[in-house]
């Protein structure tokens, strides 16, 4: 029988697994075999900037943890994964899909956005999303025009109304 110490350790693993699940946006499990020391800097460095981060832990005690949650992600578990979680939805997604073009040895697995998990497609479709402060600024250019058009529509009819009233 393993020593309850271990155990014990274990479990504070799974715990941590289980806190950044329930408490991120965004989950992306990757294949980092073939990056070097420094590119997994460069990549730990994009992510922080991005409100990311991403740790290594051991398949089955993330096997354990995502049983754990109700979450059947475990044909997803082969091989070595790291695992990166984000506060918005896309920007985790983003960097390493960004960063995958850049080193062919990373390539994403799988991904939990909101509670529904995402494939390789769906999270292709999230990096080509604009970023948050992106999306913001679309809507409130679009919210201008109107009030623009809104403008110029009364103007107009109030330069008819006082010509008719001439």
């Amino acid at each position: 029988m393993a020593n309850v110490k271990i155990l014990e350790a274990k479990q504070k693993v799974v715990d941590e697994i289980k806190n950044h699940v329930e408490n991120s946006s965004s989950i992306v499990l990757f294949d980092y075999r073939g990056i070097t020391d420094s590119e997994a800097k460069e990549l730990r460095i994009k992510l922080r900037e991005a409100n990311a981060d991403y740790k290594v832990y051991k398949n089955t005690l993330m096997s354990r943890a995502f049983s754990d949650l109700n979450i059947d992600i475990n044909d997803s578990l082969v091989g070595p994964s790291a695992f990166a979680y984000g506060e918005d939805q896309v920007s985790a997604i983003k960097v390493l899909s960004d960063f995958a073009k850049e080193h062919s040895a990373l390539s994403l697995k799988i991904g939990i956005v909101d509670g529904e998990i995402a494939d390789q497609a769906k999270l292709k479709e999230y990096a080509t999303l604009p970023s948050r402060e992106g999306l913001l600024t679309m809507v409130a250019s679009g919210m201008m025009g109107i009030a623009r058009d809104l403008s110029i529509c009364l103007d107009l009819y109030a330069k008819q109304k006082e010509e008719n009233e001439s």
